[in-house]
């Protein structure tokens, strides 16, 4: 491989990498809470399309310069819906996680799909978000357009790590969602609401879901199809797992998926002979090696994960 080869697929992995990382960091606070949602893909193709009405219908009109922030915020805003939606099934009707996850899920994608093809009719593309070059540290050779020429998603992306770990791990509600997912008799026993901070947990995981969906069509493709989200919700929870529940390890998680998913486009584009569908494959096998060589992180996740809470019982 040459220098530009490699250096391409850099290039390419950090804003891929965006996406994944910021429903990760959401997925993480539902499973640091106790919730297991597999509905992740669901509000990420919600937030993929709702993100991306706003820019399509405003371009002509006077509202255009605003249409990718309104597309953001609707997009956030339906991710929150979507989650309080699974958290009265899952929290107050008790119902198993991972059946109302795959709910979650064919709703997410079936709803945002019909209603493409009702209001849109094709694929179509917008303008997107344009990438933002850092003054002074964008010339920098070699890192310059590796680390500080993308758009200011990519920034925010990047930021929330440190916000996410400073938010789990030093505050008081981090400690709370910490607890709940641990212990969550114990944290009753002390005065804690645990559905209470389950809902809020769910929230905020819905938010940066449907972030990350709408990062999908407003900033990387700039376009919306049914298959633009492509099993990146799944992959997401997967790398809770890979990340051991903490922001650190779910960003390098999310940096060696995408790297090997720009890996493929690279062997596709600079025409290497290689099988076109074993190249497709390489992310998606990536993450199911990395979590079989990880098997033993389970025990270290929170010991409630998956359990409802009920007051009444004793386990």
């Amino acid at each position: 491989m040459t220098h530009g080869f490699v250096y391409n697929i850099l290039l390419l992995g950090v804003p891929f990498s965006v996406a994944l990382l910021l429903a990760s960091l959401g997925e993480m606070f539902n499973q640091r809470a106790g919730v297991f949602n597999l509905g992740c893909e669901g509000i990420m193709c919600m937030g993929a399309f709702l993100g991306f009405l706003p820019p399509f219908f405003l371009k002509d009109g006077p509202l255009a310069p605003y249409g990718i922030l309104i597309g953001f915020a609707i997009a956030m805003v339906a991710g929150v819906l979507l989650g309080l939606l699974f958290a009265l099934v899952t929290v107050t009707f008790r119902a198993e996680q991972g059946i109302a996850g795959i709910g979650l899920q064919m709703f997410g994608w079936g709803v945002a799909g019909t209603l493409f093809r009702h209001f849109i009719g094709g694929v179509t593309g917008v303008e997107g978000m344009a990438a933002w070059a850092i003054p002074g540290l964008s010339r920098i050779p070699f890192l310059g357009d590796l680390l500080f020429n993308h758009n200011p998603m990519v920034y925010i992306a990047f930021l929330m790590v440190p916000g996410s770990w400073y938010l789990l791990f030093k505050t008081p509600w981090g400690l709370k969602v910490r607890a709940v997912g641990t212990a969550p008799r114990a944290a009753d026993s002390m005065g804690i609401n645990v559905n209470r901070v389950r809902y809020q947990a769910l929230m905020l995981g819905g938010a940066m879901a449907g972030l990350g969906g709408a990062y999908l069509s407003l900033c990387q493709a700039k376009m919306f199809a049914d298959d633009l989200v492509a099993g990146r919700g799944f992959i997401a929870v997967a790398l809770v797992y890979f990340g051991r529940w903490n922001p650190i390890g779910i960003m390098g998680g999310a940096l060696l998926f995408s790297l090997a998913q720009s890996l493929q486009l690279s062997i596709q584009v600079g025409g290497i002979k290689f099988p076109y569908e074993f190249a497709v494959m390489l992310p998606y096998v990536l993450v199911i090696l990395v979590l079989s060589l990880t098997r033993k992180a389970r025990m270290l996740g929170p010991s409630s994960l998956g359990i409802p809470y009920n007051r009444e019982m004793r386990y």
